[in-house]
């Protein structure tokens, strides 16, 4: 019996001499999560080239797939050399446009300002209206405002007058001329001195009076 232990005991010495760290396999031994993180630092992703095409939020989309890339409202076909966008010719938005949504492949006007903006005040559509007494104004469809300015003839007289709320000039004492210094009315002979009796000419109000020479009533006097 103690023959047998003490052979035990000679094995139990031998056999760890015998093992070697080359006989060790190492692929045997997982290595600790530690160090596969550190021998291998760059993730490898899929490779969707010619594939597919993948949008800013990861979803991948198959060849021919139309689809919305995350940085264009215009939509995409999937290709082979990556996505084509359509470039579409939008029209242009109105100048009048107040509200201008781009939720679309094109921006599109959502409202369009109804009213007139002439010196400072707001008019509606075909409004007409008189900034001067001389004006007179209508707000077009266009969001324009046409104005047409009076043409006033030439009055008939040497002193006309403005009325409050009247563009032209008025003569408010009718046809006059002057004959020197003095205002005399048309259509009558009028004797401004007394050897003068002056007139005006027909029609030509702004033209001096035709005057003639009459015997002076301080001469019959004398």
């Amino acid at each position: 019996m103690a023959l047998h232990i003490h052979e035990a005991w000679i094995l139990l010495f031998v056999i760890p001499a015998l093992v070697t760290p080359a006989a060790i396999n190492h692929e045997d031994y997982p290595a600790d999560e530690g160090d596969q993180t550190s021998s291998n630092d760059n993730l490898i992703f899929d490779d969707y080239r010619g594939k597919g095409c993948v949008d800013d939020s990861g979803f991948v989309y198959k060849l021919g797939e139309r689809f919305f890339p995350g940085h264009s409202n215009c939509p995409c076909v999937c290709t082979e050399d990556g996505p084509v966008c359509d470039q579409p010719e939008c029209p242009k938005i109105h100048p009048k446009c107040t509200k201008v949504e781009h939720n679309g492949c094109c921006p599109e006007c959502k409202e369009v300002r109804n009213f007139c903006e002439y010196h400072g005040k707001n008019y509606k559509i075909l409004e007409e209206f008189k900034p001067s007494p001389c004006e007179w104004c209508r707000c077009e469809p266009s969001n324009e405002v046409h104005c047409v300015v009076a043409d006033c003839a030439v009055p008939e007289c040497v002193n006309p007058v403005y009325e409050p709320e009247q563009c032209c000039p008025v003569c408010k004492n009718g046809p006059n001329c002057f004959a020197g210094t003095t205002i005399i009315p048309a259509g009558i002979e009028v004797k401004v001195d007394d050897c003068n009796i002056c007139h005006c000419h027909n029609g030509d109000w702004w033209k001096p009076a035709q005057c003639s020479k009459r015997e002076c009533q301080g001469k019959q006097a004398l």
